[in-house]
């Protein structure tokens, strides 16, 4: 689903607040919505805040209100289980200068996504290589050009990204399953002030469930190709003025399948190699409402993956890669005035990932032993005061803290690399105090600026601005534009850390990535069930860092320019379908490799869905365009860092057969063509595969 940034219309409705209006009546419907006409599906203009204090405040329709009707819920047993689910965040209110994009649980449930890069991967402006059987973390996952490190990744509005950039340090989405997701949010814009000044791609923030007034277990057992098995179970109830939900997930697959000639870590039966993954995931949260203006959550998530390592550099990788990450928030709510006009939010958080990177390495014919480990502890808190100043101004302010500290520990017996191994144990302080102001000028226009000052105890103080504008050209037509400016620190093993697995040496005189990223767009109501979002998008991005010569170094500038189109069309009441296309051209503008498209970045990625749903059946049938990339790393003989990977095209298909009304069949098929295509520098997929599972909601 899409939730649109739109205004909002001159009816009786339209009179609540705005940031009430978007949490309500402005997203395009999911196609998870089943029986539900697609009466929300408009683009609106505003309406001034300004009416709000001359209604009678006992006229305002219920915030709640929900127009699906008791037939809706009664014919969808699946849903059924599913109504009573809060969340433990409300949808983030960020102007509306840039698009937000969300997809909810029962999206995420019908696409048989089994990670957040497999949610991700469907979602506008994304380029995720890693995703998928046999596919390795080596080859990246890309937003609108940026890679993983230049867009911020958050749980409930807190941070899990720790800035690590060799490869087996980086945020890893597959690692990440999705039980305990209630909707993934993705923003841009506005978003990089609040969040941080990193963020030249986006924000994906991750919302996870809450429990129900009533109690609900869930289940699932899945079984497939590739010696899939994936087990589920879920808990959510209440007790009193305490609401919780418990989860577990465990997923195995080991990803033996043929591949042809040339192929990454092929062994001599011609199978992919070393390419096994297992993940474990606990998660818990508890929410305790206080009373009617505080509530205090929460929530902790545990997971373990244990794989084997592709990598298409070495001729047949045999490392293997521990990970082992554990995130706690405790956040605490409270609604300073008169309803909810002034909201203030206190969160503390600890975010740990464990790296532990180890394996056989051959030199002169002599095979040695290597390890690597990067322990990232991170501690963070954060103020996050959101203020309606008057009807047509709104002030969001606050201020960040985060301590990073870095244990790492390099070690090999290879002779020529012993006088490298050592030990690091670094450490890095941020502060980050931001403000964005948004003001509604007229029925129209609004205009957002933000400012986020930060110091950091590695590069200094430097302060990054925001801006932009948002105008309702007709009830059914909106145009929009954004800007900002950021700046990236280099990471703390980039700086102090040898890298012995590729070999690469640190390097303590980087400076930070700078530059800035904008967006231009128009949000058009075509029909009552039609809408379409048009965005161009840009970045410019100077000091980027790479490998040169076997280190860390500043490479030069990046520009990158593209466009981005998303359309939701709810066919009828059972039928519905969207299309996302991203056209992505991130060229290197100085250095050896000028005017080529940085690697594994495709110029064109096209996804289409259509589904029915009817009486808890289901049916769904998705498309995947993907224009191939550029290699870049190449070791076969006659193979050039120049050459594209050839395009490929994708057809998946799931369904869900009830049973019962708590019980019923999903079956996922993948790579209905049969294509063993090249998913990205001589890494191939294994052709068609199927999953097998039976879910259970009581």
């Amino acid at each position: 689903m899409i939730a649109y940034p739109a205004l909002a219309v001159d009816t009786e409705e339209s009179q609540q607040p705005i940031h009430k209006l978007l949490q309500k009546n402005l997203e395009i419907p999911s196609l998870s919505e089943i029986e539900l006409p697609a009466t929300e599906a408009q683009l609106l203009t505003q309406q001034s805040e300004s009416e709000e204090s001359e209604k009678p405040a006992e006229t305002e329709p219920p915030i709640n209100e929900d127009s699906t009707n008791e037939g809706d819920i009664e014919e969808d047993s699946r849903n059924e289980g599913d109504i009573e689910i809060e969340v433990t965040g409300e949808k983030d209110s960020l102007p509306l200068s840039t698009p937000t994009y969300v997809i909810e649980k029962e999206e995420i449930e019908k696409q048989g996504s089994t990670s957040v890069a497999d949610v991700l991967k469907r979602m506008p402006g994304f380029a995720i290589n890693d995703v998928g059987p046999g596919a390795d973390i080596h080859t990246g996952t890309y937003y609108r050009g940026a890679s993983i490190n230049q867009s911020i990744f958050l749980i409930n509005g807190r941070p899990i990204n720790t800035n690590i950039n060799t490869y087996h340090g980086a945020t890893d989405l597959n690692s990440i399953p999705t039980e305990a997701i209630e909707r993934v949010e993705l923003y841009s814009g506005a978003a990089s002030i609040l969040y941080g000044s990193s963020t030249f791609g986006g924000v994906v923030n991750i919302i996870t469930k809450e429990g129900s007034s009533i109690p609900k277990l869930n289940a699932t057992a899945e079984f497939g190709s590739l010696s899939l098995n994936n087990q589920q179970a879920s808990y959510a109830g209440s007790l009193g003025s305490v609401r919780y939900n418990f989860s577990f997930e465990r997923f195995f697959t080991d990803n033996r399948y043929r591949v042809p000639e040339g192929a990454a870590n092929r062994d001599a039966e011609g199978y992919l190699f070393n390419a096994d993954t297992a993940t474990s995931t606990y998660f818990g949260n508890l929410i305790f409402d206080l009373n009617d203006k505080n509530t205090l959550s929460l929530d902790v998530t545990k997971l373990s993956s244990r794989r084997g390592l592709v990598y298409f550099g070495f001729p047949l990788q045999k490392d293997r890669l521990d990970h082992d990450g554990l995130n706690l928030g405790l956040s605490w709510k409270t609604l300073l005035g008169n309803g909810e006009n002034s909201v203030l939010t206190t969160t503390l958080g600890y975010n740990q990932d464990y790296f532990s990177t180890y394996g056989p390495t051959v030199f002169r014919g002599v095979e040695y032993y290597r390890t690597g480990v990067l322990d990232t502890q991170q501690l963070t808190a954060r103020i996050d005061h959101e203020w309606q100043l008057t009807p047509n101004n709104k002030l969001r302010w606050g201020l960040d803290l985060k301590n990073t500290d870095l244990n790492s520990e390099t070690d090999s017996t290879r002779p020529d690399r012993i006088a490298l191994n050592e030990i690091e144990d670094r450490n890095v302080f941020n502060t980050g105090l931001f403000a964005v102001n948004t003001w509604n000028i007229t029925n129209a226009l609004q205009l957002d600026f933000g400012l986020r000052q930060s110091f950091d105890s590695q590069f200094g103080n430097y302060l990054n601005p925001s801006a932009g504008l948002r105008y309702a050209v007709t009830p059914s037509l909106a145009v929009r534009g954004s800007w900002t400016g950021g700046q990236r620190n280099p990471g703390l093993d980039q700086l102090y850390v040898y890298d012995t697995v590729h070999g690469w040496l640190p390097n303590p005189d980087l400076e930070p990535e700078t530059g800035s990223s904008w967006t231009a767009g128009v949000d058009v109501n075509f029909s009552e069930n039609l809408i379409g979002q048009f965005t161009y998008f840009g970045s410019s991005l100077d000091n980027r860092l790479g490998i040169i010569n076997g280190r860390w170094e500043n490479i030069g500038l990046v520009d990158t320019n593209g466009f981005e189109a998303a359309l939701r069309w709810k066919i009828a009441s059972r039928w519905s379908t969207f299309v996302n296309y991203t056209y992505t051209d991130a060229q290197i503008k100085t250095g050896i490799e000028k005017g080529l498209q940085l690697g594994m970045i495709p110029y064109s990625v096209a996804q289409a869905g259509i589904s029915y749903a009817s009486g808890g059946w289901q049916a769904n049938l998705y498309t995947t365009y993907n224009s191939g990339a550029r290699r870049a790393f190449f070791t076969n003989p006659g193979d050039k860092t120049t050459d594209f990977v050839p395009s490929f095209f994708n057809l998946d298909f799931s369904a869900r057969v009830p049973i019962t009304q708590t019980l019923g069949i999903t079956v996922y098929l993948e790579n209905l063509l049969d294509e063993q295509y090249e998913r990205v520098n001589r890494t191939y997929s294994p052709g068609f595969t199927f999953r097998i599972g039976l879910t259970s909601n009581l």
